[in-house]
C-alpha cells in the first residue's frame, strides 16, 4: 500500500540501519513491550491501591482536595516537558536509522535544557498559587526531567530505565509511603509529598542510565547536516502544545467536577473511573516498545513495516486491555465496593468509560503513528478539538448530572481524540488498524469475559459480596479459556515470532 510521510526527507548520504524488516523488530517490539507490560501492569495495581489509600485515608473531601491538587501537578509537568518526550524518541530513532547516531548527543542537549529550565519556572508559579499544590511545586522540575530523560532512553531502543525505574521503583515508592500514613492518619499535606517526592529517585537512576547509553555515541561532527535546533523545536511545538492539551483532557475534568459539583463529586468520579488508567498504561507500554521502530521505518519509507507495526501493536492493545474493560463494566458494583460505601451509586459512570475504552483501544496508538509521520500539528488539532468537546460537555452536563456529566463529556472528547485521527491516519497514510488479529482478540475476549460478565450480572444482580462469589468463578473459567483459546490462534494473534537465526536483515 502507498506510504505518504511527511517527516524530514532523507539526508543525502545517510545509512540507513539494517533490521526492519517485519520478522525482526516484531521481536524486539514483543520482548521491550512484554518487559514494559509487567511494568505497566505493577504500575495499574499500584495506581488502584493508591486511590484505595487516598479515599479510606482522607476521606471523600480530603481526596477530592489530593486528586485535584495532582491533577493540577500532572499538568503543570506536561506544560514544563515542551513536548519534547516524543521528540526525544523521534530524533534518536530517526538519526540512528539514517546513519548520523554522533548527532543524537546534539539533539540530547538541544532538548533537556530547555526542558530544566522550564520546570523550574513552572514550579515557581505553583509555589505561588499556595494551597496543597504548593506542596507538590518542589517536586516538579524532578518529575518533568524524569519524564523527559527516560524518552530519551527509549530512543536508544532501551526500555530498561523505563520499565525498572518508573513502572516499578516510583510506584513502589509512592505505595510504600501512603500506605505508612494510611496507617498513621497522615494529612493531606504529607500524602501529597509521598506522592510526589519517589520522581526525586526517578530521576536520579534515568540520568545515570542515559550517560551509559550516550556514552556509546561518537562526538557529534561540525556539520550537523540537515538535524538543527530548528528543526527540533519545529517538531516539538506542536506536541508541546498538543501535551498540554492532552493533559487538560485528562484531567480538567476533574478539576471542573471539583468547581461545579464539589468535592465529594469529584472523588466519586475519580474512583469511578480509575481503572481508565491501567489501561493507559498499558497502551503506553506497548505505544513505547514500538514507538521508535515505528519512526525508522517511516524514515525509511517501509510502508510494510510501518503496518506490521501498526496492526500487531493494536491487536496486542485490545488483546490486554478488552479483558479490564469488559469486567469492569459487567462487575462495576464489585470494583466500586473496593474504595467504599460512598462511590456504591457510580456504576452508571464506571460502565460509560469502560464502553468508550473498548471503542479507543481498538483504534490503536493513533496519535503516536501521526507524530511518527511528523504529523504533528494534525495530532495537535485533533487534541484541541477533543478538549473543546469535553469542556463544552462538562460545562453543561455537570451541573444538571454531576459526576455522570463529565463521564459523558470525557466519552465525547475520547471518541473524538481516536476517530479523527483515525480517519486522517486512513486518509493520509493509508493505513488503519483492523487485522485479522485485532478482529480475533476482540472477538475472543468478548466471549471469554464480556458475555459471562454481563449473563452473571442478569442471574446475580448487583448484591457485591454475591456478585463477587459469582463473578471470581465465573472470570477464572474465562481466563482459563482465553490463554487456552489464544494459544492455537497464536499466529493470527501476532505471538510467533522467527528465531533469532532466521530474522531477516
Amino acid at each position: 500500500m502507498a506510504l505518504v510521510v511527511t517527516a524530514p526527507a532523507t539526508q543525502a548520504g545517510a545509512r540507513p540501519v539494517r533490521g526492519v524488516a517485519p520478522g525482526g523488530p516484531m521481536r524486539g517490539v514483543a520482548r521491550g513491550g512484554l518487559a514494559n507490560l509487567a511494568g505497566s501492569a505493577f504500575t495499574g495495581a499500584a495506581g488502584l491501591g493508591t486511590t484505595w489509600l487516598v479515599a479510606h485515608g482522607l476521606g471523600a473531601h480530603g481526596a477530592g482536595g489530593f486528586f485535584t491538587a495532582t491533577a493540577v501537578f500532572v499538568v503543570a509537568t506536561g506544560v514544563a516537558k515542551l513536548g519534547t518526550q516524543t521528540s526525544l524518541v523521534y530524533w534518536p530513532a530517526r538519526l540512528r536509522a539514517l546513519g548520523t547516531p554522533e548527532l543524537v548527543g546534539r539533539c540530547l542537549r538541544i532538548g533537556l535544557v530547555p526542558v530544566a529550565v522550564a520546570s523550574v519556572l513552572t514550579g515557581a508559579a505553583l509555589w505561588q498559587a499556595g494551597g496543597l499544590v504548593a506542596v507538590l511545586a518542589p517536586v516538579l522540575p524532578a518529575a518533568a526531567l524524569s519524564d523527559a530523560v527516560l524518552a530519551a532512553t527509549r530512543g536508544y531502543r532501551s526500555m530498561r530505565p523505563t520499565v525498572g525505574y518508573d513502572r516499578i521503583l516510583r510506584p513502589a515508592l509512592q505505595l510504600a509511603g501512603l500506605g505508612t500514613l494510611w496507617l498513621v492518619h497522615g494529612s493531606p499535606e504529607a500524602f501529597a509529598l509521598a506522592w510526589a517526592l519517589p520522581y526525586v529517585p526517578t530521576l536520579a537512576l534515568g540520568v545515570r542510565a542515559l550517560r551509559a547509553l550516550a556514552g556509546h555515541s561518537a562526538a557529534a561532527p561540525a556539520d550537523p547536516g540537515g538535524f538543527t535546533a530548528r528543526a527540533f523545536w519545529e517538531f516539538s511545538a506542536p506536541r508541546a502544545l498538543a501535551g498540554v492539551a492532552q493533559l487538560a483532557l485528562q484531567r480538567v475534568d476533574v478539576v471542573l467536577v471539583a468547581a461545579l459539583a464539589g468535592l465529594p463529586a469529584a472523588a466519586l468520579y475519580t474512583v469511578a473511573g480509575r481503572f481508565v488508567i491501567a489501561g493507559q498504561f498499558v497502551n503506553q507500554a506497548i505505544s513505547q516498545a514500538v514507538q521508535p521502530r515505528l519512526a525508522e521505518s517511516l524514515a525509511t519509507g517501509d510502508a510494510e513495516v510501518a503496518r506490521t507495526l501498526y496492526q500487531r501493536a493494536t491487536c496486542w492493545l485490545v488483546l490486554a486491555t478488552w479483558p479490564l474493560y469488559l469486567l469492569v463494566a459487567g462487575y462495576a458494583p464489585v470494583y466500586l465496593a473496593l474504595f467504599g460505601g460512598h462511590y456504591a451509586g457510580a456504576a452508571t459512570i464506571t460502565a460509560v468509560l469502560a464502553a468508550t475504552m473498548l471503542v479507543a483501544t481498538a483504534c490503536g496508538m493513533v496519535d503516536m503513528v501521526l507524530a511518527m509521520a511528523g504529523r504533528t500539528r494534525w495530532n495537535l488539532g485533533n487534541v484541541v478539538a477533543a478538549l473543546a468537546v469535553t469542556v463544552v460537555a462538562d460545562v453543561t452536563l455537570i451541573p444538571r448530572y454531576g459526576a455522570l456529566g463529565a463521564a459523558l463529556g470525557l466519552a465525547a472528547a475520547v471518541l473524538t481524540n481516536n476517530l479523527l485521527p483515525l480517519a486522517q491516519i486512513g486518509y493520509a497514510l493509508r493505513l488503519h488498524p483492523f487485522g485479522a488479529g485485532t478482529r480475533v482478540a476482540g472477538l475472543l475476549a468478548v466471549a471469554c469475559f464480556g458475555v459471562p460478565a454481563l449473563v452473571t450480572r442478569i442471574v446475580v444482580g448487583d448484591r457485591p459480596t454475591v456478585l463477587a462469589a459469582a463473578g471470581a468463578a465465573v472470570t477464572v473459567a474465562g481466563a482459563v479459556g482465553y490463554v487456552g483459546a489464544a494459544y492455537p490462534l497464536r499466529r493470527p494473534l501476532g505471538l510467533l515470532f522467527p528465531g533469532p537465526g532466521k530474522e531477516k536483515s
